[in-house]
């Protein structure tokens, strides 16, 4: 039986690993008793994960909505740029736009797909500006109606073992 197609992470990490990112606020002895492991030995394990970077961040997920930002956009850009130095620019001034949830360099039509959040209209617009100003030469906007699937869980387990 493969639980991850990684050869140094044996069943006891995945199940460790599917824990933590399904109910990330278990503690170390929760989360001990159903690996059947000792505490100070999960803790072992967990500490080695993170060393390894198989963990990246321990985080709260927020509830968009219920903190009042009602628009998620899906937002297609293209650029002109093809200088790195410049691309570099480019890509950290996205990265600290905090309305910018995820910024993924993409293949195809586009260059980049950014998952935007923002409480209204008014403030799409004014972010729409933002990006215009930093050089992109084409922009798509996609709103999302409703969410039908939202998950940060990885599939580590294959089929057989879930």
């Amino acid at each position: 039986m493969e639980f991850s197609k990684n050869k140094m992470l044996d069943e006891l990490d995945c199940n460790i690993l599917h824990i933590l990112q399904t109910e990330g606020q278990l503690n170390n002895s929760e989360i001990a008793k159903r690996v059947n492991l000792s505490p100070p030995a999960t803790h072992t394990r967990i500490k080695r994960l993170e060393a390894e970077g198989y963990i990246t961040n321990h985080v709260a997920i927020l509830n968009q909505e219920k903190l009042g930002f009602d628009l998620l956009s899906f937002i297609f850009m293209s650029t002109n740029i093809h200088q790195q130095e410049k691309l570099e620019v480019l890509e950290r001034k996205l990265k600290s736009m905090p309305e910018i949830l995820e910024c993924q360099c993409i293949t195809g039509e586009y260059d980049y797909l950014l998952k935007v959040a923002n409480k209204d209209r008014k403030e799409l617009e004014n972010f729409i500006r933002k990006l215009n100003s930093l050089g992109i030469t084409r922009i798509q906007t996609s709103l999302a109606l409703r969410e039908i699937k939202y998950s940060t869980a990885l599939p580590i387990w294959d089929d057989e073992n879930r």
